[in-house]
């Protein structure tokens, strides 16, 4: 199983929060950089896939509900796609 750590204290606003996943997960050049195209690409990814998020409150201290709503969009992924998990850990690793 590939492991993944995104960082939460990396996502200062919309732009930063999709620059960093697009670098961390690997995501294409076609990549809309929103939650929707976020969810089509990792409702699909083939693979086992552990995304390991680390410092997860600051997803919505930074964005708010922009940042609830990116939580929601990565936990429904996860199940959607059985080959991925996501880790919410308080800290860093």
């Amino acid at each position: 199983m590939e492991t993944i750590f995104l960082d939460a204290a990396a996502m200062t606003d919309r732009e930063a929060a999709h620059d960093h996943l697009a670098a961390r997960l690997c995501l294409p050049a076609y990549y809309g950089r929103n939650l929707d195209a976020l969810f089509d690409l990792l409702s699909t990814r083939i693979g086992e896939t552990r995304l390991v998020v680390q410092n997860a409150p600051l997803i919505t201290e930074n964005l708010g509900p922009y940042g609830r709503a990116l939580l929601g969009v990565l936990e429904d992924a996860a199940a959607e796609n059985p080959g991925l998990a996501v880790e919410l850990r308080q800290g860093p690793v």
